[in-house]
């Protein structure tokens, strides 16, 4: 409101000064006050707004003295000399302050999609069984990361992936994003059981909390994250658990259905209300040609300017599209029609169809290729210590072109594989 009636000052010294001219006071100096008009537009207004200012000024000046009949005076060609000379270099001010202001956005907005690549990468088209899409969109403006999260890789235990939303905004949110992701990657290839994926996750989150300076006050004591963790095993079905998050969506035959949790359980970073037994994993019917769609609030929370909430379902309904890509683009502006471009909450989806033999067959191999790992154990205790996802044998040097698909130069005596964050790396010890 105030930068509005800021932008405002300069025409108004405008109107004030033709007031004045063409009133019995016209006897005033009123020079430097249109002067000064250009350069109080360049602080607030731009190039554009700072060239209107200069015209008006320019138009106020003729018109005053063609009414008071000053022209031929030395006072009226020294006021707008000085107003051509102001109005030049307000202008060129006003141009080279655009240009660095977008020069940084830019530079910023380049380091924002660095870091999305890194932290919300988009799925791979085609993952075993499923082909795969995902889409983000943040409420900030000029923000490629907010709060929101997800996740796709395929395991030797199936299709698993995440979707999530961190209450809160900036970076703390993108801390905690960060850390929820980072357990998921690395637990979805160790453990077989999904709830133990969701308890990885957890505890990540719990540590980024704990650690000083990572988060404010308010998000160490009310902050959570709501998240949905699936997995698409070779069977016709999908089993999904649920943290306090809006339950995924299943497109079969052209009608949509919810799959809601037989039992609710709080977001994670809320584990204090669970009074019952930790969740497990709950099956629900997925067979080929359905399309499974996950995603956060911030879709089915959008509004229109009657305060109506998007219809997903009934948008999914709607879609017609041969590609999973093409169905979340359609989404995409479905949504922004329903809002006209203002989201009031970032937006993450994945959308996943569910293949037939064809996709079972290439899943199978896959999983053959991955039972080469070593043999995991979930959790060891050494010296007291917890350590959850470390392998029981590392290999020997002839494991490892198998692992990573590459030789051992032959000056290795023996080499290990070091597994860190879900990524085979070789190790060797030279002689």
């Amino acid at each position: 409101m105030l930068f509005t009636l800021a932008q405002c000052v300069p025409f108004a010294i405008a109107l004030l000064v033709v007031g004045i001219e063409l009133s019995p006071a016209h006897f005033l100096y009123t020079g430097p006050l249109l002067t000064a008009t250009p350069a109080l537009a360049a602080v607030t207004t731009g190039p554009k707004g700072t060239v209107s200012a200069a015209a008006v000024a320019l138009a106020v000046s003729v018109t005053t003295a063609t009414y008071n009949q000053a022209w031929g005076s030395q006072q009226v060609y020294t006021n707008l000399l000085a107003l051509f000379l102001v109005s030049v270099a307000s202008i060129t001010m006003s141009s080279a302050v655009r240009t660095r202001r977008e020069s940084e956005l830019n530079q910023v907005r380049r380091i924002a999609v660095a870091a999305q690549e890194v932290l919300l990468r988009p799925v791979p088209a085609r993952l075993g069984p499923v082909r795969a899409a995902s889409l983000y969109l943040a409420a900030e403006m000029g923000a490629q990361i907010g709060g929101d999260l997800y996740e796709a890789v395929q395991t030797r235990y199936g299709v698993r992936m995440i979707v999530g939303d961190v209450r809160g905004k900036g970076l703390p949110a993108v801390r905690s994003a960060a850390a929820v992701l980072g357990a998921f990657r690395e637990a979805v290839h160790y453990e077989d059981d999904l709830g133990e994926v969701m308890n990885h996750c957890v505890a990540a989150l719990r540590r980024e909390c704990a650690m000083p300076g990572a988060v404010d006050q308010e998000t160490r004591l009310e902050g959570f994250v709501t998240a949905i963790v699936v997995q698409v095993p070779d069977g016709p079905v999908v089993e999904v658990v649920n943290r306090g998050h809006p339950p995924p969506l299943v497109l079969h035959q052209g009608k949509v259905r919810l799959l809601t949790p037989t039992s609710l359980l709080p977001p994670l970073g809320l584990e204090d209300f669970i009074t019952g037994p930790p969740g497990t994993a709950e099956s629900y019917p997925f067979t080929p040609g359905d399309r499974l769609l996950l995603h956060t609030d911030g879709v089915i929370e959008a509004r229109n300017h009657d305060n109506d909430f998007f219809a997903l379902p009934e948008a999914m309904e709607a879609v017609r599209a041969d590609t999973p890509q093409e169905f979340l683009q359609q989404l995409h502006q479905g949504l922004i029609r329903h809002t006209q471009g203002r989201l009031a909450d970032d937006v993450a989806m994945i959308l996943a169809d569910r293949l037939g033999e064809e996709g079972g067959n290439q899943v199978d191999a896959v999983a053959d290729s991955l039972s080469t790992f070593p043999e995991v154990s979930p959790r060891s205790d050494v010296d007291g210590r917890r350590k959850v996802g470390l392998p029981r044998s590392y290999g020997t040097r002839s494991d490892v072109p198998r692992w990573c698909g590459s030789e051992i130069p032959s000056d290795c005596c023996s080499a290990t594989v070091r597994v860190g964050a879900g990524i085979l790396m070789p190790s060797a010890r030279y002689r």
